[in-house]
């Protein structure tokens, strides 16, 4: 099969998923902006991780479907998906042993040749996914004894290894202080500025999401509420409906953006 144009057409169509019985996701249709930040927000629980979960393929859908460039994803195979869409999933299982350097080449799986091996191309993607990940100093460390926020980098310098045209982020930022939440959002922001790559991010800091979203889906019990601009959609009235929260929203003095400042649940 050729390679897939970098139009980066992604959407899902009437997807409806979930677990079991139990529906998640009902005749969703959504869009992914080609060459944007977007992220998802919302409640827990209100299906963001299960949407990443289809878009990657985790999760085929009882109805409906995933599409890249015309074609269906659940009808390409394996390898070449995985040069397109990378997914750093929600606490991902780190294997027994493993170093840092070498779980971070486990990126490189979709360019490997039938024996394995690493080539010169392969050493310098790794090599520069660590550096922006500052891990570089930890290379030759088990990746078990590192804390939560180093761990979490880690991971994060696999799925850039990966190269894909398309990121999906569930909750990156988990474990990391504020500054290591800056650190990596801008490193994203720069590699969607630089590279054009298409970055979909679970975060739960609205005013995280807001800073950095080019794009932002506000989801609410298996169901996308709204979808746009911060500027444009980023509303009392949105924070009310999907957090049952009453806020007021000012303006960010550095960014200009909306800038939320909760004051109570609603009721």
């Amino acid at each position: 099969m050729s390679e897939i144009a970098l139009s980066h057409d992604f959407y899902a169509e009437k997807i409806s998923t979930g677990y079991e019985d139990r529906l998640i996701l009902k005749d969703m249709n959504i869009t992914i902006p080609a060459g944007k930040f977007s992220v998802l927000i919302g409640p827990n629980g209100c299906g963001k991780s299960t949407l990443l979960k289809s878009f990657a393929r985790l999760l085929k859908p009882k109805n409906g479907d995933v599409v890249l460039d015309g074609k269906s994803i659940y009808e390409l195979p394996t390898q070449l998906l995985a040069k397109h869409i990378g997914l750093l999933p929600q606490s991902p299982i780190v294997p027994a042993g493993i170093t840092v350097a070498d779980l971070v080449s486990r990126g490189r799986f979709p360019y490997q040749t039938l024996f394995g091996q690493l080539r010169k191309e392969d050493y310098e993607a790794i090599a520069i996914a660590m550096e922006a990940m500052g891990i570089t100093d930890l290379a030759d460390k088990s990746v078990d004894s590192l804390s939560g926020g180093q761990r979490q980098r880690v991971w994060i310098a696999l799925v850039l290894a990966q190269d894909t045209d398309i990121l999906l982020l569930d909750e990156p930022t988990t474990y990391l202080d504020i500054a290591y939440q800056v650190e990596i959002l801008d490193c994203l922001a720069k590699l969607n500025e630089i590279k054009k790559t298409t970055i979909v991010a679970i975060l739960h800091d609205i005013n995280l999401s807001i800073r950095y979203a080019d794009h932002i889906f506000a989801m609410k019990k298996g169901e996308l509420i709204a979808e746009g601009n911060p500027k444009d959609i980023i509303t009392p009235e949105l924070m009310r409906t999907i957090y049952g929260m009453e806020s007021t929203i000012i303006t960010d003095p550095e960014t200009g953006d909306p800038y939320v400042i909760p004051r109570s649940k609603v009721g």
